[in-house]
């Protein structure tokens, strides 16, 4: 066992569920532990490095920053936010972005925006709809938007303000909807609820719903944003556009950066509403900048469309050899998931970490797959049969 998990257990908080390997390097798709031993990476960091580790543009951006402006109060102008902010907002067909440092922060942004239209424009109205399985994120307020007990129970009393209903039931929604409703937030894609996407019927409905009711569609993107369902945002897959977008992971194409944007209907922050220290700092635009960029320019989300094709092939044949232990493949663009019919994701992801590829276990009975948009066939290919290595040892090994 490495040196350094014992420094996690002594000094690190015991927050997370860590894997037994120390990654050391990344290049592309693969990285490296300690020891040298190669991996194929399709965790890529929670969906962030959507362009690969230390993409040679994204690398380039940021040692030119670095060497000129890293930070600068948001009271002044920096180049590198404006130029991204630009391009985000051109690219979106939306109106206004505010930058932030985490998808968190991206969507505690979004709802203070939506509750300030309401104040605004509905007499008051607070409440925001979402959807049961969801994730959010971590801060406080995210988790009580979450609604899964298993996030918010330990830190009670929770903010008010949130009502949840089932996924994919546009009645619901509609019962739900009463005067003091100011906004409906939820995922395209459920990435932490074990990769679930919303119909396009549904989504449509949404959009119609809340255009009726004038009442905002607020869609967190942060996972499925950035080129990783196929198209640059997931909103273009699902052909809805949402009146806020939450954006973060593989935007900064491996630096931490958050960002919402509006349409002008929800464009109701005023100065002082909102403010950030760090969020905008031209080290990360400039980063994500770059990062934007090559996703647009190179198509690397024509690419991912393809791969998740490949990839989706590949997982469909394991299924067909293992029939009694895959009860499903499904996912969109390179956001995938292997949902078994036992609770042995765990033990899977442990044996794929030991056959050469980094899987992440979503449910107890789910392994997600997320790796970088610039995975080739072969990569895509070879991390379905490491995957198949792994989930055999682990049936074999109960019988």
């Amino acid at each position: 066992m490495s040196q350094w998990t014992d420094v996690e257990k002594q000094y690190y908080m015991q927050c997370a569920r860590r894997q037994p390997v120390v990654i050391v390097r990344g290049q592309g798709t693969k990285v490296w532990d300690e020891d040298g031993k190669e991996y194929l990476d399709f965790v890529a960091g929670w969906a962030v490095n959507n362009l690969g580790h230390c993409h040679p543009e994204v690398v380039k951006a940021i040692q030119e920053q670095a060497a000129t402006l890293m930070v600068a109060s948001n009271q002044f102008y920096t180049v590198p936010q404006l130029k991204l902010a630009k391009l985000l907002v051109e690219q979106s067909g939306l109106s206004r972005v505010f930058f932030c440092n985490s998808g968190a922060e991206a969507i505690e942004g979004a709802i203070k925006l939506a509750r300030k239209f309401g104040k605004s424009a509905l007499n008051g109205a607070y409440e925001i709809i979402t959807l049961q399985n969801a994730f959010h994120g971590r801060t406080l307020t995210a988790i009580t938007a979450t609604g899964n007990p298993h996030y918010s129970d330990p830190f009670t009393p929770l903010t008010p303000g949130f009502v949840q209903v089932p996924a994919n039931d546009l009645e619901a929604v509609k019962r739900a909807s009463n005067g003091k409703t100011c906004a409906v937030l939820l995922e395209p894609v459920q990435g932490e609820g074990g990769v679930r996407a919303m119909s396009r019927e549904y989504l449509q409905g949404l959009r119609a719903w809340c255009d009726q009711k004038n009442v905002l569609l607020v869609f967190d993107e942060v996972q499925t944003g950035m080129g990783r369902l196929g198209t640059l945002f997931g909103f273009q897959y699902f052909g809805v556009k949402p009146d806020i977008l939450a954006l973060a992971k593989g935007l900064g194409g491996g630096v931490a950066i958050g960002a919402f944007l509006c349409n002008q209907k929800a464009d109701v922050f005023q100065p002082g509403d909102h403010g950030t220290t760090f969020g905008g700092n031209p080290l990360a635009t400039a980063a994500a900048y770059a990062a934007t960029r090559v996703l647009i320019e190179q198509k690397v989300p024509d690419h991912a469309r393809r791969m998740g094709q490949r990839l989706s092939q590949a997982l469909e044949q394991v299924k067909a050899r293992h029939e009694t232990a895959v009860r499903e493949v499904r996912g969109v663009g390179l956001l995938m998931a292997v949902e078994l019919y036992q609770d042995i994701a765990g033990d899977v992801v442990g044996a794929c970490n030991q056959e050469g590829v980094l899987l992440n276990a979503v449910r107890p009975n789910t392994v997600r797959f997320m790796p970088p948009l610039t995975l080739t066939a072969a990569e895509a290919d070879e991390g379905a049969a490491r995957f198949e290595r792994g989930l055999t040892k682990v049936l074999q090994a109960k019988g």
